[in-house]
């Protein structure tokens, strides 16, 4: 049975515990060690951070690190062989930012049925309520196990890593915060860079050069007609609910370095939505040629997120949806996700998947991101409901 005053207070202390992306050797430590308290078998992982790069399907990261530690607990089952379900939920968490928080960022404070702090809704909240799921489940069949990994933030390095360690699962749902919708899909994301070359000159003799965001403004114009043609007759049934399934976005523009010359070099860094059934090289392709033809050649850098989805008649699937249905009051809606995740990596192996946790997703990555405390409990009877029928 799930003991509301322990959850929230493991959650507290994950919070409590900073795990930013590239360092989150401490809270794999932590949850090991309240795992075993739990009455699970619990081990910190040290992966092989060379193997994971050189692996086939590596996909990519960010955060600069020097190894790579996660952690695995486990509910035994009574019948060795049988179906092994996991719980993946990632323990790194980005920054705190640079604005007042009203609760310091790791303080992990209570508050008007809250608890605040980075990572508390994305994802410590899912990952304390997988753990005492876990621990909760009176003597289930097979193995439950919750994967706890890194670099999820970054581009899903960690459960990569721990997917090349065992595999051996017949399903696997990710408390990530879905607003208790039930996500079977979601789209790609891929990050790009490009720098666009211009010639300098003085502002009082500007048509003597030739400047550098002039010539890309055509060029963000073409990514915004190849943003409509990507979500025009949207394919996946899931997705289309969506107002924006694939969204493209130039996130970071710098050129010029005075006011009075005409720039010469800009750079631009963006991300692109990879609609679902479309494979990561022909995405790339598609926008390497676009670039091509307005003199931009384009890198592909950080985290690879390629599309994935999970059928949702699956019995997986229904299964999920009727657990939840016994806490919520009805089944869960049906959607996809615009965003990548880890999901993809468990689906590539042919593992159903799913996600559904709190709401709050708004909140992440933000300052006073918080989560609250009645949803975290209810996300963790969801699992417990998952886990003793699966």
């Amino acid at each position: 049975m799930i003991d509301p005053g322990a959850l929230i207070s493991d959650l507290q202390a994950f919070v409590r515990c900073p795990s930013i992306t590239g360092d989150e050797r401490a809270l794999a430590e932590l949850f090991a060690a309240r795992a075993s308290a739990l009455g699970l078998e619990a081990e910190v992982v040290e992966f092989d951070l060379d193997a994971a790069r050189a692996a086939p399907g590596y996909p990519g990261e960010e955060a600069p690190r020097t190894d790579l530690v996660g952690a695995v607990a486990v509910r035994r089952g009574s019948e060795p062989g049988a179906p092994r379900l996991a719980f993946n939920g990632h323990i790194d968490v980005v920054n705190e930012g640079s604005e007042p928080w009203t609760h310091g960022p790791w303080s992990g404070e209570r508050s008007d049925g809250f608890v605040y702090g980075r990572g508390s809704v994305d994802m410590k909240a899912g990952v304390a309520a997988a753990l005492h799921a876990a621990a909760a489940v009176p003597e289930p069949r097979g193995d439950v196990v919750v994967v706890a990994t890194p670099s999820e933030e970054d581009g899903g390095l960690g459960t990569f890593a721990a997917l090349e360690r065992d595999s051996d699962f017949a399903a696997c749902l990710i408390p990530e915060p879905t607003g208790f919708e039930l996500i079977c899909a979601q789209a790609g994301a891929l990050t790009f860079s490009g720098v666009v070359h211009g010639k300098a000159a003085h502002a009082a003799l500007r048509l003597e050069g030739e400047s550098a965001i002039d010539k890309y403004v055509p060029f963000h114009l073409a990514l915004q007609e190849h943003e409509r043609r990507l979500n025009t007759d949207v394919a996946h049934e899931l997705m289309r609910l969506r107002e924006l399934p694939y969204p493209l976005l130039v996130g970071r523009v710098a050129a010029g370095r005075w006011s009075s010359q005409v720039p010469d070099r800009l750079e631009f860094e963006g991300r692109l939505g990879v609609p679902i059934g479309t494979p990561v090289e022909e995405a790339r392709a598609e926008l390497d040629a676009l670039a091509a033809s307005h003199g931009i050649e384009l890198a592909w850098t950080g985290g690879q997120f390629a599309p994935a989805d999970t059928d949702a008649s699956h019995p997986f699937i229904r299964a999920v949806a009727a657990a939840a249905a016994v806490e919520l009051g009805g089944e869960p809606p049906l959607t996809g996700a615009t965003y990548g995740s880890d999901m993809r990596l468990w689906a590539e192996r042919g593992i159903p998947c799913a996600m559904l946790g709190t709401s709050g997703i708004e909140r992440a990555h933000a300052v006073d991101e918080r989560v609250a405390e009645d949803e975290v409990v209810r996300v963790a009877r969801i699992l417990e409901r998952v886990a003793r029928h699966f």
